[in-house]
């Protein structure tokens, strides 16, 4: 069970000196603690919530170069941002997939069409031509290349192309938390700072199991705060002065029921002019997003932020019945933090530059994570790389590739192996994924162990969850490697059930309480009540 592993970790946490503390396992901390325990550096890693918990679980799984970006001239930031996604795009060729981008301009919208598919165009030029070239699409033939949107206001289209991540967001993040505890370091969720001293070159970090209760120190030579949105608190804590801080933009997406058969992304300008998107998720759409300035980035979907999204969705796309709140799924409500400088960023919100920034503390050996975004995680890992050599710290495997799929080799053997035992014959009729396809791109190498449990029982190749596809040898597995401390991290971040598969169908499920006798053991109806104990109340707060 992962609580062997959690527990085990724990452990080591309090017995152990490290190299460095990482606080907070979003991207940011994901992609620090995996390239500095691969290249030797010992490291711990903490976070109060579950791994990617919190902003990392709440994104459009978008992996994008920033088209947008394009109006307010930040030429600099979308030649990086493409730069970044192309080379994710080639390092996880199996998870970060390029899809097409249907763009409706209306009447009355800011620029004539011509001028945005001379966008488009520059975009593509600004991404190395590493995807499709973009193209003209007239109104009249909008309806061709997708019949749900609505031609009325429509003067043209224009589609183009970027990236997306296949599976959910906080699933990515997990596997960069997975990948650094291959290497050795230590770590486990759950478990909050409650403060940070720095002393003859040491940091101590007082730190509390917020499951069990039990209080212990974590002692490393630097620390890094990767705390997302709250690196400002946790640096006031620390008494740790920097020049940038966050301020914080709310993005509310709604999970329904797919809208279309199309496999791509339909992107508009929303009433008030932003970007609003239709994107496909499996067997459901995600629509939204808001983006919307706050002052706290603890957020929840408002009545506000639904009737928005509805509304957009209604007015440019056409449905046998408009969408209403009865036909929500699921909702996903997170806050990007922006990184800036000075006191005062209220003038130009939307102006407002999307860059991370990592600041260093070299007297005191401290390192804050300022932004990020999914798309340029690869650049803060090798960033924070260089800056803890500047340290001292000693990387004895600097230069080691710590990112990417297993090579090319590998990957056709598994494929080999999945072949000789038939695995993909035994896919689910209603899933348009070889299972083979799906094991790989979710795990890696390590769907190597669950062809072996197929190879020995073929039951393992079932699902295990009613309407959900999981198979009985990946919730074994996940038990075993990752982490998987209360029940909505499983139904929300190693996998996403909660997001595609409505509540009603998945909670009544004797698969489900089976799932949970895989995880938890002995705890399994404890961990199921807890479960269905914090999403009543949720619904309740939200109703």
């Amino acid at each position: 069970m992962s609580a062997n592993l959690r527990n085990t970790n724990i452990e080591k946490l309090q017995d152990r000196s490290f190299d460095i503390c990482i606080i907070g396992g979003g991207i940011n901390g994901a992609v620090s603690a995996a390239a500095l325990a691969a290249q030797g550096a010992k490291v711990a890693l903490i976070d109060k919530r579950d791994f990617g918990g919190y902003t990392s679980s709440q994104s459009s799984n978008l992996a994008w170069g920033g088209i947008k970006y394009l109006e307010t001239w930040e030429f600099p930031l979308v030649w990086n941002l493409c730069k970044s996604r192309n080379h994710l795009a080639r390092n996880y060729p199996s998870t970060v997939r390029e899809i097409r981008f249907l763009t409706t301009i209306h009447r009355g919208f800011r620029f004539p069409p011509v001028f945005v598919y001379l966008g488009s165009l520059l975009y593509w030029f600004m991404g190395r031509f590493a995807t499709r070239a973009p193209q003209f699409v007239s109104a009249g033939r909008l309806a061709e290349r997708e019949p749900r949107i609505r031609l009325d206001q429509a003067r043209a289209g224009v589609e183009y192309s970027d990236c997306y991540l296949h599976d959910n967001d906080a699933r990515f993040v997990f596997n960069f938390i997975r990948s650094a505890m291959d290497y050795g370091a230590v770590a486990a969720n759950y478990v909050v700072s409650n403060k940070a001293e720095f002393s003859d070159g040491t940091w101590t970090v007082s730190a509390t199991d917020t499951i069990s209760g039990r209080q212990f120190d974590i002692r490393a030579h630097a620390l890094i705060n990767a705390c997302g949105p709250e690196v400002d608190d946790y640096n006031r804590s620390c008494e740790q002065e920097t020049e940038h801080r966050h301020v914080f933009s709310k993005g509310v997406h709604l999970m329904v029921n797919r809208v279309t058969e199309s496999q791509r992304i339909l992107a508009f300008f929303a009433s008030d002019g932003r970007l609003f998107f239709v994107i496909p998720m499996g067997p459901k759409t995600c629509i939204g997003t808001t983006d919307t300035r706050v002052e706290d980035p603890n957020v929840e979907v408002g009545e506000e932020d639904r009737k928005f999204i509805l509304r957009n969705a209604n007015e440019m796309l056409k449905f046998e019945s408009p969408l209403t709140e009865a036909d929500i799924i699921a909702e996903r409500c997170g806050v990007r933090p922006l990184a800036v400088t000075g006191e005062d960023q209220s003038t130009d919100w939307l102006a407002l530059s999307r860059t991370h920034s990592i600041e260093f503390d070299e007297k005191k050996q401290h390192l804050s994570v300022f932004g990020g975004k999914l798309t340029d995680c690869l650049n803060i890992g090798s960033e924070v790389l260089e800056l803890v050599a500047k340290m001292g710290i000693e990387l004895p495997y600097r230069g080691y590739k710590w990112y990417g799929e297993p090579g090319e080799d590998v990957r056709e053997k598994f494929f080999h192996q999945a072949n000789l035992i038939g695995l993909d014959d035994m896919t689910n009729p209603r899933s348009c994924e070889p299972l083979s396809e799906r094991l790989w791109r979710r795990y890696g190498a390590s769907a190597f162990e669950m062809l072996e449990a197929i190879r020995e029982d073929p039951k393992q190749a079932e699902c295990m969850i009613e309407n959900a596809e999981y198979l009985r040898c990946e919730i074994e597995q996940s038990g075993r490697r990752e982490m998987i401390t209360k029940l909505e991290d499983f139904l929300r971040r190693r996998s996403k059930i909660s997001l595609v598969v409505p509540r009603d169908m998945f909670i009544h499920s004797p698969g489900l309480r089976e799932a949970c006798e895989v995880l938890f053991g002995e705890s399994a109806e404890e961990k199921l009540a807890e479960y269905l104990a914090e999403n009543d109340a949720l619904g309740a707060s939200d109703s």
